[in-house]
């Protein structure tokens, strides 16, 4: 996605380099996306469900009708 818009950006952390960062994000499993601080998805998921699932994570409210995502969610407290 971030390859595709300028208005999204995309950072990549090995975990087990920054173990404050993976505690922090509680990451538990790979890969572990997490958008805007606020909330967070683990495991690789189909295209679609990825995009829905980072856009609603971002706030962004899609007009497609859409099934659940497959992955397990965690909201972030800061």
């Amino acid at each position: 996605m971030a390859l595709a818009s300028p208005h999204i950006k995309a950072i990549c952390v090995e975990a087990n380099e920054f173990p404050q960062l993976s505690n922090q994000f509680r990451v538990r499993g790979v890969p572990h996306t997490v958008i805007n601080r606020k909330a967070s998805f683990v495991g690789a998921l189909p295209e679609h469900d990825f995009v829905t699932a980072v856009l609603e994570g971002a706030g962004v409210i899609t007009d497609e009708p859409h099934d659940e995502v497959s992955g397990p969610s965690t909201e972030i407290s800061a």
